[in-house]
């Protein structure tokens, strides 16, 4: 296929077989459009446009983080390898043009030449809208904005029409860097309010199809699991507008595919391809690839502890000794990642997260614990996201093979991406393998969302415990009072906590992976890991 009939190409791939198209004629209009076209191939899409949709799933932060705004954002930092890497400490405005943080408040002055897609004016009450949407929605939403400690709409207090007031309940330094993530995008707030009803007041299913922001880009076709089209919106204020005039985002669900459209020049960027083939292009140097170690993150095994086999702290143990870490590693990884077991046994806890425990594989431990908890063997579901299959499935064969010689019997359960997030949240699943990354990189905030027992969407284990809770409340406290020492011991109480009981085992920190063209440049490394359109060049 060539370049010009995958642009032309509407349907894209389907059933992972590459389409055909009627020839193009060239001229320089086309090869403009083209130099200023975005191709990016991807397994899997956006389940819904809106950040505060029910259930929106990992593509659909990408959608969000380029087409709308939030008030501020970070400003960047060389990191791994000099690719340019989001600083958590140091923030810049986007439709803020100045932040001013007092003692109980921080006070925003909007940009006042800040522009929605469809021209209206941004204003203070568009702001208050958006944040009292975030905090009242329920579910993901609001509880991101809780881990900054933004719970109630009397926070949010519209000065003027160009200012914003938001009034802390308490000192938390997690409140202004919970500010700069995803959730408090600026919505078109008179838009929504056209397409709500009384059962739908916060217009969520008007958002879930298109986007209503004042971003980069917008959306102007979506094919749910096929394409995304995307156009850059020339009026942006949040930034230097960008070089890419629009984006094309395509749905391929075979890696072989989306590689050899890389390798054969028909795409511009991917970034969910097997390990295996990043190294193997790595070494072509064909392509440029860039692979970052995930902020805050991990991928592990969970088990929901409140119901048999797995409240059974031996059994969890015994699966902790099962797992085959090293050939997960090897045979899933290919070393394009940081391994978070084997630590050794006399090595002290580090104020650090991640960081690795000690568990490493030891069949005849394994098979001893088992012995006592459940000599009769179990039989239990191991359940994937399909939206990442091309590691999860390997990944979820190797366990399945270990855990079947220490008598636990595994049926694997593979998840459309598209339900993931809604089957994941039930807390249903009695095993499982999953990522997080907290968007905040502190200890502290990954804990809150991974093992408190206000028992967050993504404590998927269903685990409750007074110390643990304790431990990461207390070091949220000294956080905010510059208590180090007393951080420093909470923190470490906790890490130490969670593998003592181990309701999640911990495997290794991912690193992105994004293969580009030569001629695509400006990558930038985000704590969400997915691509900001706004900072690529190309040609």
């Amino acid at each position: 296929m060539k370049r010009r009939d995958f642009l032309k190409s509407a349907s894209g791939l389907a059933a992972g077989a590459l389409a055909s198209a009627a020839p193009a004629i060239w001229s320089p209009a086309k090869a403009d459009a083209r130099s200023e076209t975005l191709l990016i191939v991807s397994e899997g899409g956006p389940n819904n446009l809106d950040i505060h949709g029910v259930g929106t799933n990992v593509p659909g932060y990408e959608v969000c983080w380029n087409c709308y705004d939030r008030l501020i954002s970070h400003e960047m930092k060389a990191g791994p390898g000099g690719v340019p890497y989001y600083d958590r400490d140091k923030f810049k405005g986007e439709l803020a043009e100045d932040m001013n943080i007092g003692d109980m408040s921080v006070t925003f002055k909007l940009k006042k030449n800040a522009k929605f897609h469809d021209g209206a004016p941004v204003t203070a009450k568009d702001v208050k809208w958006s944040l009292d949407r975030a905090v009242s929605v329920g579910g993901f939403p609001t509880f991101q904005m809780a881990a900054g400690s933004l719970t109630k709409t009397e926070q949010f207090v519209i000065v003027d029409d160009s200012t914003v007031r938001i009034d802390f309940l308490k000192k938390d330094r997690l409140t202004v860097p919970d500010l700069a993530v995803i959730v408090p995008s600026v919505f078109n707030s008179e838009l929504l309010k056209k397409n709500a009803s009384e059962k739908d007041p916060w217009g969520l299913e008007y958002a879930k199809q298109q986007t209503a922001g004042s971003g980069a880009y917008k959306v102007t076709k979506w094919t749910a699991g096929t394409e995304v089209v995307m156009e850059r919106n020339d009026a942006w204020v949040g930034g230097p507008v960008p070089k890419v005039r629009r984006v094309i985002w395509r749905m391929v669900p075979q890696a072989g595919n989306r590689r050899a459209l890389l390798e054969r020049g028909d795409a511009d960027i991917s970034y969910e391809l097997p390990n295996k083939d990043f190294q193997e292009m790595k070494a072509e140097s064909k392509l440029n690839v860039v692979s970052i170690p995930y902020s805050n993150g991990m991928q592990y095994i969970g088990m929901n502890v409140t119901k048999p086999p797995f409240d059974n702290l031996k059994v969890r143990q015994a699966v902790a000794y099962a797992l085959p870490y090293q050939k997960i590693m090897d045979a899933v990884m290919f070393s394009l990642a940081n391994p978070l077991f084997g630590a050794p046994a006399d090595k002290p806890t580090d104020v650090v997260w991640p960081q690795p425990h000690k568990y490493n594989t030891d069949m005849d431990k394994a098979k001893a614990l088992m012995a006592q908890a459940a000599p009769g063997g179990i039989e239990t579901t191991l359940s994937f996201d399909l939206n990442f299959a091309q590691v999860n499935e390997p990944l979820c064969v190797l366990v399945q093979e270990s855990l079947a010689q220490i008598g636990i019997k595994a049926t694997i359960n593979k998840v459309p991406g598209a339900n993931w997030r809604t089957e994941f949240t039930k807390k249903e699943m009695p095993l499982f393998t999953n990522v997080f990354s907290g968007w905040l990189d502190y200890p502290e905030y990954f804990f809150f969302w991974a093992y408190h027992g206000q028992n967050s969407i993504f404590n998927t284990m269903s685990y409750k415990s007074p110390e643990m809770d304790r431990f990461i409340d207390g070091a949220r406290v000294a956080a905010a009072s510059g208590d180090q020492a007393a951080y420093d011991t909470d923190v470490k109480g906790f890490i130490d906590l969670a593998f003592a009981d181990i309701p999640r085992i911990p495997l290794y920190q991912p690193f992105v992976n994004v293969a580009m063209q030569k001629n695509v440049s400006g990558y930038q490394y985000w704590f969400h890991r997915r691509l900001d359109y706004r900072s690529l060049v190309k040609g």
